[in-house]
Order: structure tokens, then C-alpha cells, then sequence
């Protein structure tokens, strides 16, 4: 890969950064990054990873097999507008931002653009997300196995249909919040029961990661381990009749359900924003050719 250009500088951006550099999967002198206006940043990203950084838009995409779309949504629409037009015919164009159609940028670009998008989660910082990709008919073998790769090194990468990203934003997008939500119940309990923090969160932490490791390594479904760790009349089967009593589960499921169709929302009106400005990135595109 000759080149891979970032738009964007946040936490993810930077997560995948170091994880394609400690994978060996591109040279860091063919990394480039740019973002909206915090130089601070871009040097700080430099300084630290030896990457190339950059406010020339012609410089930063010229000859770059991939570009990956990785702006606040806030700024994606008007980032978008100002981008697309330098954007060289055959590069891959890499989208993690959140709620955006593969049909919506391609709209903004006023023409036929091979565009992936991926919906990692905020485990990519220490390489354990989990990540769902989707792409375009014009996306080819070597440049759908690209992405992959690129994903991979922040943790697990799997193909799914774009009308299911969506369901991955509601589960595995926002996955992790639900864990600290849990994590959050269980620490404030640890005083209540007469346990100190720092203890309890050890405990906490080596549960977590014996339940994951049980779920990674065993055939067994879920719903049968929970009932080998629940004796009958024992303290398991106590606290989880306190839980169904409250419905934790229905309320866990509703939560998945609503994350999932705030997602959907948040891509219509992005959508809505990208179709508003297609005419004049069209005519960017025009002036810049």
C-alpha cells in the first residue's frame, strides 16, 4: 500500500493509527492525517508516531490508496463538501462515521466512489474492538481485504450487509457503555456489602474477564452457563430473581432496540444534510478539475 490518508485526528483516528503501525501493515511515512483546525493536534499525532500531516488537501490524497473518513459528525457534511472533490478516482473510501449511507456520500461526490463503511467501537484504543464492515459494488476483492486488514488491527473485523450496521452501532457500537453501565452498579455496591473499591474492582475486572474468556472458549450458549453458575435455593439464583423481578433483561433488550433506532435516525438526517449539499460539492469537484 502506497498511501493511506486520514481526515480527522480524534480517538479513533489515533487508535487506528497506532494499531496499522505496531501491526506493521503500512510504513508510518505513508500514514497522513489533516483535521478542521487543531495544528496542536496534527503535531502532537507527528511528534509521537512519525506520521505526515497536512492542511493541503491536493497533497493529502494525491496517490492514496485509502482514505479514511473519520471526522467528528458534526463536521462530517461540511468536511465531506470541502474533500470529496480532490479525491482521486480509484482510491477506497473508508467511512466510520456513524449513521452516514454508502449512497449518501456517493451522492455528495456527485459520482461512483468504492466506499466501505465500518463501525468499530471505542475498544479499537487497545486493539480489542469490534468492528462491522460493509461496502459497494464498487469496492473489489484487494480493496474489501484492505479494509479488513486495516480493522484487524484494532481488534475483530467481520462483513456484514450495510442495512444491518445500524443493529452493530445498537449492539457492539455502544457495547461497551453497557459493560461500564453494569460495572458502575456493581462498584456501588461494594460499599453497601462491605467491600473496598480497589478490591472490588479487581474482583470485578477478573469476573469480566473469566465470563469472556468462558463465552470465547465454550460451545455452550449463554443462557446455559448462567443456569451451571445458578444452584438451586444458592446465592446465584437470589440475586437473578431480583433481576427478573426488574426486568433487567427486557430493559437490556430495549436499550439494544432504541440505540439501534437512534441510529437509524441520526442517518436519516445526516443523509438529509449530505443530499442538501450534493449540488455544490458537484460543482467543486468542477472548478477543482
Amino acid at each position: 500500500m502506497r498511501k493511506l490518508s486520514i481526515v480527522g485526528a480524534g480517538s479513533m483516528a489515533e487508535a487506528l493509527i497506532s494499531g496499522i503501525i505496531a501491526n506493521g501493515l503500512i510504513n508510518k511515512q505513508n500514514i497522513w492525517v489533516t483535521n478542521r483546525s487543531d495544528r496542536e493536534r496534527l503535531s502532537s499525532l507527528q511528534k509521537k508516531y512519525g506520521i505526515c500531516a497536512t492542511y493541503d488537501k491536493a497533497e493529502l490524497f494525491r496517490d492514496a490508496d485509502a482514505v479514511i473518513l473519520a471526522m467528528k459528525p458534526k463536521d462530517a457534511v461540511a468536511g465531506l463538501a470541502k474533500i470529496l472533490p480532490y479525491l482521486p478516482k480509484n482510491t477506497l473510501v473508508i467511512s466510520v462515521l456513524a449513521g452516514l449511507a454508502i449512497t449518501s456520500i456517493e451522492k455528495m461526490a456527485g459520482r461512483e466512489l468504492a466506499v466501505v463503511r465500518a463501525m468499530p467501537n471505542t475498544s479499537a484504543a487497545i486493539g480489542k474492538s469490534a468492528t462491522g464492515l460493509a461496502f459497494n459494488s464498487h469496492v473489489t476483492d484487494e480493496q474489501a481485504l484492505l479494509a479488513k486488514k486495516l480493522f484487524e488491527t484494532v481488534g475483530l473485523a467481520a462483513f456484514v450487509e450495510e442495512s444491518q450496521l445500524d443493529a452493530v452501532t445498537g449492539l457492539s457500537g455502544s457495547g461497551p457503555a453497557y459493560i461500564y453501565y453494569l460495572v458502575e452498579a456493581m462498584e456501588n455496591s461494594a460499599s453497601e456489602i462491605g467491600l473496598e473499591s480497589h478490591l472490588a474492582k479487581e474482583l470485578i475486572i477478573q469476573t469480566l474477564l473469566g465470563a469472556a474468556e468462558m463465552l470465547r472458549t465454550s460451545d455452550k450458549p449463554s443462557r446455559q452457563l448462567r443456569h451451571e453458575v445458578t444452584s438451586p435455593g444458592g446465592t446465584t439464583e437470589a440475586g437473578i430473581r431480583i433481576l427478573e423481578n426488574r426486568q433487567v433483561q427486557a430493559s437490556l433488550i430495549h436499550c439494544i432496540k432504541e440505540a439501534t433506532a437512534q441510529s437509524k435516525r441520526l442517518g436519516r438526517m445526516l443523509s438529509e444534510a449530505g443530499d442538501g449539499s450534493s449540488t455544490s460539492v458537484v460543482e467543486l469537484r468542477e472548478r477543482s478539475s
